[in-house]
């Protein structure tokens, strides 16, 4: 059974359990066009061009204390640690302070599922769950919806950041930075000409990497780039992090990074069920493979530099 509903704004069709089977109207590939060309009279796009600092601007140390509230406490002197490599990773370090300040910043309110933490370290080449490479975007933990912009301009300033954190000069800076937006608006003008189907099964893999190296010192750059990247698939990653002790698959501690809890504390009732509620997430054909396993060991892992004080990983 399928129940239509309508308003002012959208055409959303619910099934009789009340899901969502889409929830805006269909358009072409060229009334889209004239509607994004329609809001840059609302919105220029050199409107974007400038950040005014607001009097009203609330204390960045603040924002970070604030965000560092629902860590382990005893992680946070990493993360701090971290972020004072340099600026680059201060940059990594901060999603909140980008979000409070681009929230001042004009935007054509085109709003999507927004990444939250776009920068480049977050980019690179991840095993699908066949052990293809692939080139694609990682870490989801300030995913929220948000006006496209957002990941744009966060992805942008990494750019400049670290160019600069590499000692590039300030011109190589900005032509780097300005090729990273030429190619998302390039794809964008790309997909736009494709079909849902084209684009929903569009991938940049590592034979496409290799492929459209621009010369002979580029190929060589991501040849060895997915030569490290293959080492991190998991076939060969688990031998090395696990160890069996007394019979049973360990995960082996790395202080202070990766560590058990102590014999005397309880494993918090939460993480265990977060393995239960992982499992209901997935298609029925992943959790007929997932359920030939057990949960056999868990360890805390510091990760990243923004999630510090926030992982937890698994041995099956």
């Amino acid at each position: 059974m399928v129940v239509e509903h309508y308003d002012e704004k959208t055409t959303v069709k619910r099934d009789a359990f009340g899901i969502a089977i889409f929830i805006s109207e269909y358009k072409t590939g060229e009334q889209r066009r004239q509607e994004g060309k329609a809001l840059r009279e609302k919105v220029p796009r050199e409107s974007h061009a400038e950040f005014e600092m607001p009097s009203s601007r609330t204390d960045p140390v603040k924002v970070i204390k604030k965000s560092s509230e629902g860590r382990l406490q005893h992680l946070i002197p990493i993360r701090y640690g971290r972020m004072a490599k340099s600026a680059f990773a201060f940059y990594r370090g901060t999603a909140s302070l980008m979000a409070m300040d681009l929230a001042q910043t004009p935007t054509s309110d085109i709003r999507v599922q927004a990444c939250g933490d776009c920068h480049l370290s977050n980019f690179g080449l991840f095993a699908t769950p066949e052990r293809n490479l692939i080139f694609d975007i990682n870490d989801f933990d300030e995913t929220l919806p948000a006006p496209f912009e957002w990941d744009i301009k966060r992805l942008a300033a990494s750019f400049y950041i670290g160019a600069l954190d590499n000692r590039f000069s300030d011109k190589d800076c900005k032509t780097i930075t300005t090729a990273s937006v030429r190619a998302y608006r390039e794809a964008m003008a790309t997909f736009s000409t494709m079909s849902v189907l084209d684009v929903w099964y569009s991938k940049y893999d590592i034979d496409t990497l290799l492929k459209t190296a621009p010369d002979a010192e580029a190929k060589r750059n991501r040849e060895r780039i997915a030569k490290e990247a293959r080492a991190n698939v998991t076939d060969y990653v688990f031998p090395k992090v696990t160890q069996v002790h007394d019979g049973r698959r360990r995960i082996v501690d790395q202080l202070p990074l990766v560590y058990h809890f102590p014999p005397e504390e309880k494993i918090p009732e939460g993480m265990l069920n977060a393995f239960l509620n992982y499992r209901e997430t997935l298609p029925h054909e992943r959790r007929v493979l997932l359920d030939r396993y057990h949960l056999e060991d868990i360890a805390m892992k510091v990760v990243g530099v923004g999630s510090v004080g926030h992982g937890v990983e698994w041995c099956c």
